[in-house]
């Protein structure tokens, strides 16, 4: 039998990342990863195989990355998991022996099953595997009409790029605006307008009575009765846990089916850990679960579980998810990070807000200058930073992680309107308007209107 220190499930983000930790953290122990796939694809990166690379080679993560590290990588799939003998049965490797073990097991394509005809080929949903990818690749390039639905992050971006060769792209959303979730409606409105100006069908408050076709799919109709030909749909509709194997092993799930994790990533089992997309989310403000599936939060939790698999090392340094996004559409970057002013006062949090909008650059008339547009969200009265939201150019990309890491340090107002920032005409805004300080003192002005009533000068 085949024995180990460390056995990591999964090889995309989450178990890559927990392995490579691992072996900085704890140096020379037996590190197996078990993968079904020779190569896994960025998971980011997906979408932009259809508009810009062109080719699933191109978005491929280096195996080297664990290789290089002196780590095991085996191409096998785990039938089944023994918590008390500490194996795993696997299909072509026979048993395997661990010490510790961390389940990065990712997640599935929800597929909506209710919707007749959601089983006719040339329906994708979309799934991480380099060949499936391909296959969809080449049936995109020969389509004219493509319908994508599901108006999140993924569903956004495959309708950008797939537009980006030409074709006549539908996007389908259930909710009132595309990426409700992250962003309030003055981004979601601008971002829509910017879909549309390019082309591309919006249709949100709709949704799919079923998909026609006798085999393969010819038309989407929706429930309004509107008929839109599709020799393509992709389903954007996003993703649940994949956790089976665990379920079987008898590991606690919530009711959404992702495996119950503590702080420091573990599971029920206290040998064995959960991150990525498999593992529950709680949100960093309420304690809810929430259905936040990234990559980025993946990384996190996999730098959480490979130092702390044999000690608990890393002490609180997972207090929840912060929804840190930020996308690209047609040359315009939007990102947010915490809540919404929406969710906010869903919640109940008395707030304030700050706004201001400038450009990125200084003096403005430098070349390929854009519009900076920054909301922020506080608590009114303690003045924590509980969300902003970023539109413009490239520079927003980095300034939604200086917010991520305001909102997981609790800053306040103030100490965002008085961090000091470096500055350069050419790759920033002016030090005297810089969006993150001058939307913070916008918030702090509004809150303080009351103060001068009273203020005899």
């Amino acid at each position: 039998m085949k024995k180990t220190d460390l056995l990591i499930i999964g090889g995309s983000a989450g178990g890559i990342l927990s392995a490579t930790t691992a072996r900085k953290a704890y140096g020379d122990i037996d590190i197996t990863v078990i993968r079904e796939t020779e190569e896994v694809m960025v998971p980011c990166g997906i979408p932009y195989i259809y508009g810009t690379l062109h080719d699933t080679n191109k978005n491929i993560i280096p195996k080297a990355m664990l290789t290089d590290a002196g780590i095991h990588l085996l191409i096998d799939r785990v039938t089944h998991i023994d918590r008390e003998a500490k194996t795993v049965a696997t299909k072509n490797n026979g048993a395997i022996q661990y010490k510790k073990m961390i389940l990065a097991t990712g997640s599935l394509p929800i597929v909506p099953t209710s919707i007749p005809g959601h089983d006719l080929e040339n329906v994708f949903p979309i799934t991480k595997n380099k060949d499936y990818l391909e296959m969809l690749l080449e049936k995109v390039k020969k389509a004219d009409n493509v319908v994508v639905v599901g108006g999140g992050f993924i569903g956004v971006e495959f309708a950008e790029q797939i537009k980006l060769l030409g074709k006549n792209v539908s996007l389908i959303e259930l909710a009132d605006a595309c990426l409700w979730q992250a962003f309030d409606k003055e981004f979601t409105d601008d971002l829509e307008n910017i879909l549309k100006e390019k082309g591309i069908d919006v249709r949100t408050r709709s949704t799919v009575k079923r998909m026609i076709g006798s085999k393969t799919v010819s038309a989407v109709e929706l429930q309004s009765g509107d008929v839109i030909p599709a020799e393509v749909v992709i389903l954007g509709l996003g993703v649940r846990p994949n956790s089976t194997l665990a379920q079987e092993a008898g590991i606690q799930v919530n009711d959404k089916g992702a495996i119950v994790v503590d702080q420091y990533t573990r599971t029920s089992d206290p040998d064995i850990f959960a991150v990525g997309d498999c593992a529950e989310k709680k949100c960093f403000f309420t304690g809810k679960d929430v259905p936040v599936l990234l990559a980025s939060t993946a990384a996190m939790e996999a730098k959480i579980a490979g130092s702390n698999a044999f000690q608990l090392r890393l002490v609180r340094a997972n207090k929840g998810t912060i929804s840190a996004f930020s996308t690209k559409i047609f040359g315009k970057t939007f990102a947010a990070a915490g809540i919404t002013e929406a969710r906010a006062r869903e919640e109940g949090f008395t707030i304030m807000v700050g706004e201001f909008t400038t450009m990125d650059k200084h003096p403005a008339s430098l070349p390929r200058s854009q519009k900076v547009k920054v909301k922020l969200i506080f608590s009114k009265c303690s003045g924590v930073i509980l969300g902003g939201q970023i539109s413009g150019g490239d520079s927003v990309g980095e300034m939604i992680n200086i917010l991520s890491l305001a909102i997981q340090k609790g800053m306040t107002a103030t100490e965002l309107n008085t961090f000091q920032v470096a500055t350069h005409p050419l790759i920033s805004s002016s030090p005297i308007s810089y969006p993150i300080n001058s939307a913070s003192m916008n918030a702090i002005a509004s809150n303080c209107k009351h103060l001068n009533e009273d203020l005899e000068i």
